[in-house]
């Protein structure tokens, strides 16, 4: 039996509840020029705790289907995002 495809890409939605949607990165290689070409694809996956938030890099699994498009769930959280400091200025 073979396993479960599994992935991990970026969270670049969360407004959802209970689901993310996740961007992979894939890298390949062109036939003919040799170049490296990058290609995206959008997985919205199941997050039951709500853990992962938008930035975060997530690992996702493949599942049964849960709803009309979510075919994939969390399954951890590897990098959170970072949160870039908010610096608000004072009026003089």
């Amino acid at each position: 039996m073979a396993g479960r495809k599994e992935f991990t890409g970026t969270v670049i939605s969360d407004k959802m509840q209970k689901t993310v949607t996740v961007k992979i990165l894939h890298l390949s290689k062109h036939p003919k020029y040799s170049k490296v070409v990058k290609k995206y694809a959008k997985f919205k996956a199941h997050d039951e705790a709500g853990i992962a938030k938008m930035g975060d890099v997530v690992r996702i699994e493949e599942t049964r289907p849960l709803s009309k498009d979510k075919r994939f769930r969390v399954i951890e959280v590897v990098k959170r995002a970072q949160l870039k400091p908010v610096v608000l200025k004072e009026e003089v």
